[in-house]
């Protein structure tokens, strides 16, 4: 009896390390992307992202609201609602598809809500660090080579 409880201690603890794990580099990749972003939108104070209340005022300066407006997410439905708009502005802003912050919602689907989350992450990553003038030129690039080879044969 006693080795069944230490097992499913030992069991739990072992969920809980890795939740927290998790949970703190999720926050950190987080922290990092919405930093980027800020920069390349020209916010001046970037390193909001890093503190844990701060970083969700961080979001409506940057879609040009004064800062206050981050107390909107204190209202349950009604923050969730301005997220996605402000969000979809930022991606926007980024040259992005704004639509493509929608794809959080899904993370609500049972079952199948962890690929949407991970998806998620994948977005707000590209958002972050990829320009979408990187991705024509890549395109152009290719396209380029593509069409030499065409004429060498």
């Amino acid at each position: 009896m006693a080795n069944d409880l230490l097992s499913l201690g030992m069991l739990a603890g072992g969920f809980l390390a890795a939740f927290i794990v998790i949970a703190i580099g999720v926050y950190v990749y987080m922290a990092f992307a919405f930093m980027t972003i800020a920069k390349k939108l020209g916010y001046g104070k970037p390193w909001l992202a890093w503190i844990p209340v701060a970083n969700l005022f961080l979001i409506p300066i940057l879609v040009k609201k004064h800062w206050a407006w981050g107390f909107i997410f204190l209202v349950p439905i009604v923050g969730a609602v301005f997220y996605f708009m402000w969000m979809w502005n930022i991606f926007e802003q980024r040259k992005y598809p704004g639509w493509l912050c929608l794809i959080a919602l899904g993370s609500f689907i049972p079952v199948v809500g962890w690929l949407a989350a991970i998806a998620n992450l994948v977005i707000i990553g590209l958002v972050a660090w990829k320009d979408v003038n990187q991705v024509k030129e890549a395109k152009g690039v290719k396209a380029a080579k593509e069409v030499k080879s065409v004429k060498k044969k």
